[in-house]
């Protein structure tokens, strides 16, 4: 015979198996809901109160704990790229200007500008990457 702690152990399992085929940080709140109703109906088994408790855990989880895990992922995702990227010297595959231009890095080609007021760098040139915003990288002039 199945126990209700049993049903919200099930849900937690396909709700982290779908986290990790689909990542999303949407489905993980789900599997941390279930793992905490399933604790709380081993000592209270009333179902309907407990499928509430799931629903506002659940709720709880995404309002407040998805803003964080999102956070710390882009924290730790972005301080990854600049230790990779940020300060490496590169060549500029395109004339590189405010508005257009690439480099090639670890044989990727990526969108490249110089910032505001810094003269246009030819293709073939080294430069250095001193910034970015998302996947464009900012250079300068060796």
């Amino acid at each position: 015979m199945i126990e209700i702690w049993m049903i919200f152990v099930i849900i937690s399992i396909i709700a982290v198996l779908i986290e990790i085929f689909a990542p999303s940080l949407f489905c993980i709140n789900f599997a941390f809901a279930g793992i905490i109703t399933a604790i709380i109906s081993i000592y209270w088994g009333n179902l309907p109160t407990l499928i509430l408790i799931f629903l506002v855990i659940s709720l709880l989880s995404i309002l407040f704990i998805k803003p964080l895990l999102v956070k710390l992922l882009k924290k730790s995702s972005n301080a990854d790229f600049k230790s990779q990227y940020i300060g490496k010297v590169v060549k500029s595959i395109e004339t590189i200007t405010t508005n257009q231009g690439a480099v090639t890095i670890y044989d990727e080609r990526w969108e490249a500008r110089i910032k505001e007021g810094c003269e246009e760098i030819p293709a073939g040139c080294d430069v250095k990457i001193i910034d970015n915003d998302s996947l464009i990288l900012y250079v300068e002039k060796l």
